[in-house]
């Protein structure tokens, strides 16, 4: 009788429309399908294996595999060297997972009562048979206490220098993402369905863009995130009229149009970084930041970087200063008579800009009267996850894979920046791209994102070596130009931008970096992250800025006081290049009376892809 009883119960515990959406419909079609996805998955892994057979390709994926089997094996180390660690690591994991079956039993039993989940809310669950189905709630809340065990782990672990320890941290958050149950057909509701709707249709055309990626990248996975048809450079991207008005080995200047009867007549020139292309900062009409200044008044020059090849090997910093950012400086003056300039300088072209004004210091060179560092480090004390990819061990394999080549392919720095925020920009590509079989849809950021260019080996290196290994420039130890440089010699004007979310350039980083200066700073923290809380139009009313004065004390305490101010800093930013000089002049064309244009913009550089 009791049986009896607790067999109906558990009967009317069960749902079975649970589980309809999950039964094969159509086991032959489905047996077709797996075998044409099977098919595609074959000519993928070909694609894949030959640049290796031929030796197109050496794949250096074992230096990073190792490096990351040597830092977990650390960690392991210190948890399987006592029994009492180990003993503690165990029941803490034991603990966590009881906790989960306990929680699956209850909603079982009692599938109409509502339980609260102690588990943090993530995106990656967000369908509801996550919660609702109890097989996937398992798997999620197991995935989740494991994911949190596992980076206890690493945070509870002793005996390891912070450089190791913030390694580990990154490699376990690289590991549990990838394995992630969202990740797998079987282990993802909305996949399952998918898949079992269109008996696995999904997948063939999943494996056949799998395959078209791996081509793309003549050997290695080049996850498309856009449609990149819907996007061309100069027909509906980096379409703000002006002229190349002079080109060096290592770069091209731009003139933009004015749109105004008078000119401010400070003229702007921005120092873009070489690891992206400045288009960026001229997406199209309505997000272009360069578009914007020069309806402000504005005559804009831009630095347009070459996309290097072998023949730039040698091309370090020195030669980026003087080749890129002088040769500008004079182009500039030729072009309009004017002798200042405000200055801007974005990511690494900022760092690049800050360490050309300490050597412009002093070279008793006064051309750059006032600078904006957009998300620029030049302390990289709190320089974040890139850090991990940084230390004498890797550098000098990095250093030994430019020097066959003369560059480092633009590839491996796009995929690096994806890794630091691999939950966002690589595995939901990979699970609506090949699981899902969906095409991208079309995203002007992500076009650009994608248009990846390569690095100098000799920039790379003294990049790398100098800021991320050893700091020097803000120790004042860098040396350029037989010159040791430091940024107390910078007295002009400086509005340092950082963003909130940065994941490139931390605002604690940035915010550090005040500090260095010997002149005015205005620090400002916009909302968002690297891209877009720079690219942040006033028309779009998004996001916001803080403000506070001078910089003082620690980060925290900074924001927790600071003002906070809706909308874009754009407008802030005008008000203070105003401040500094605000006298204008007749409109000015591209090149003047002593320069002839040599192209349109958005010029020859950026349209080299890679």
């Amino acid at each position: 009788m009791d049986r009896t009883r607790e067999e109906a119960e558990a009967n009317a515990a069960f749902d079975p429309k649970l589980i309809e959406p999950y039964i094969i419909k159509d086991p032959q079609a489905l047996t077709v399908n797996a075998a044409k996805a099977l098919e595609n998955l074959g000519k993928a892994a070909s694609v894949w294996l030959k640049p290796r057979e031929t030796g197109e390709i050496a794949d250096p994926m074992a230096e990073p595999v190792a490096e990351m089997v040597k830092t977990m094996g650390k960690v392991a180390e210190y948890w399987m060297s006592d029994p009492k660690r180990t003993l503690e690591a165990q029941t803490h994991l034991l603990n966590a997972v009881f906790g989960v079956w306990s929680r699956s039993l209850a909603r079982f039993a009692t599938p109409d009562q509502a339980f609260a989940d102690p588990l943090p809310k993530d995106k990656r669950f967000s369908d509801e048979d996550w919660e609702r189905n109890p097989f996937f709630d398992f798997l999620r809340q197991t995935y989740l206490v494991l994911s949190q065990w596992a980076e206890k782990m690493v945070n509870d672990a002793g005996g390891l220098d912070e450089h190791t320890r913030h390694k580990a941290n990154f490699y376990m958050r690289q590991i549990t993402a990838a394995l992630s149950p969202a990740n797998f057909v079987a282990t993802n509701p909305q996949l399952y369905r998918e898949t079992v709707q269109s008996s696995g249709a999904n997948l063939v055309k999943g494996m056949q863009m799998l395959a078209e990626d791996i081509a793309a990248g003549d050997g290695d996975l080049r996850i498309r995130q856009t449609d990149t048809s819907k996007f061309a450079v100069g027909e509906n991207m980096a379409i703000t009229p002006g002229k190349v008005i002079a080109q060096s080995d290592i770069c091209e200047i731009i003139q933009y149009e004015a749109t105004t009867e008078t000119v401010l007549k400070r003229p702007l020139l921005i120092c873009p970084p070489w690891i992206n292309k400045f288009y960026i900062l001229d997406l199209n009409p309505q997000k272009s930041f360069i578009k914007w200044c020069v309806d402000q008044g504005h005559t804009v020059f831009v630095i347009s970087w070459v996309n290097p090849d072998e023949r730039h090997a040698d091309k370090g910093w020195e030669a980026y200063i003087r080749e890129g950012v002088d040769f500008a400086l004079d182009t500039v003056e030729k072009a309009t008579g004017e002798k200042e300039v405000n200055a801007i300088g974005y990511c690494v072209g900022g760092t690049l800009l800050a360490a050309a004004l300490a050597l412009h210091a002093q070279e008793k060179n006064k051309r750059i009267a006032s600078a904006t560092l957009f998300t620029t480090q030049v302390d990289f004390t709190y320089a974040g996850d890139l850090k991990v990819f940084v230390d004498e061990g890797q550098l000098a394999n990095l250093e030994q894979r430019m020097l066959e080549t003369g560059y480092l392919d633009g590839s491996k720095m796009a995929a690096a920046f994806n890794m630091l925020r691999a939950s966002e920009l690589i595995w939901p590509y990979f699970v609506n791209n090949y699981l899902k079989g969906q095409d991208p849809m079309p995203f002007d950021l992500l076009y650009w994102n994608s248009d990846s260019t390569r690095m100098a080996a000799a920039n790379h290196s003294f990049y790398l070596r100098n800021c991320y290994l050893n700091n020097t420039l803000s120790q004042g130890k860098m040396e350029l130009a037989g010159k040791r440089l430091s940024l107390k010699d910078v007295k002009i004007p400086i509005y340092n931008l950082a963003t909130k979310e940065d994941h490139i350039a931390p605002a604690k980083s940035v915010f550090v970096g005040s500090s260095l200066f010997g002149g005015p700073v205005d620090f400002v923290v916009s909302g968002s992250g690297h891209i877009a809380g720079v690219v942040n139009p006033p028309d779009k009313q998004k996001y916001q800025y803080w403000t506070n004065g001078k910089v003082a004390g620690t980060y925290e305490d900074w924001m927790a006081n600071a003002k906070e101010t809706s909308g874009s800093w754009w407008p802030h930013w005008q008000i203070w290049i105003e401040n500094l000089a605000d006298e204008r002049v007749p409109a000015r064309k591209p090149g003047g009376d002593a320069l002839n244009a040599i192209a349109d913009a958005p010029g020859r550089n950026v349209m080299a892809r890679v």
